[in-house]
């Protein structure tokens, strides 16, 4: 495994990651989604060592950026209400009646 890949193994914090592949990134965007851009790199990562277990660890890497990439791209576009990642924006709220179920007769 190269050094690359140890260092990575190392980073926990959202700013670590953009810095480590030296992506540019709005530190107002990252704090305030900085949860749901982890959790969508996460899934991505999940996926590409599922689809891609024969890469060396560079073009893992490099395939990991451009996971980051596209999961930062998603919140500059996207809301976390939308993009519905973790459990809590999946449900309906209870005791709550939304203005498209109210009818009129």
């Amino acid at each position: 495994m190269s050094e690359d890949w140890h260092k990575f193994q190392k980073l926990t914090q959202a700013e670590e990651y953009f810095d480590f592949f030296g992506l540019p990134y709005d530190q107002k965007v990252v704090s305030v989604n900085r949860l749901h851009i982890l959790k969508k790199f996460s899934q991505s990562i999940q996926e590409i060592d599922e689809n891609y277990t024969d890469l060396s660890s560079e073009d893992r890497l490099n395939k990991y950026c451009e996971a980051l990439q596209k999961a930062y791209q998603v919140f500059l576009e996207s809301t976390p209400q939308e993009q519905k990642l973790f459990k809590v924006f999946k449900q309906k709220p209870k005791n709550v009646v939304t203005l498209t179920e109210i009818t009129s007769d």
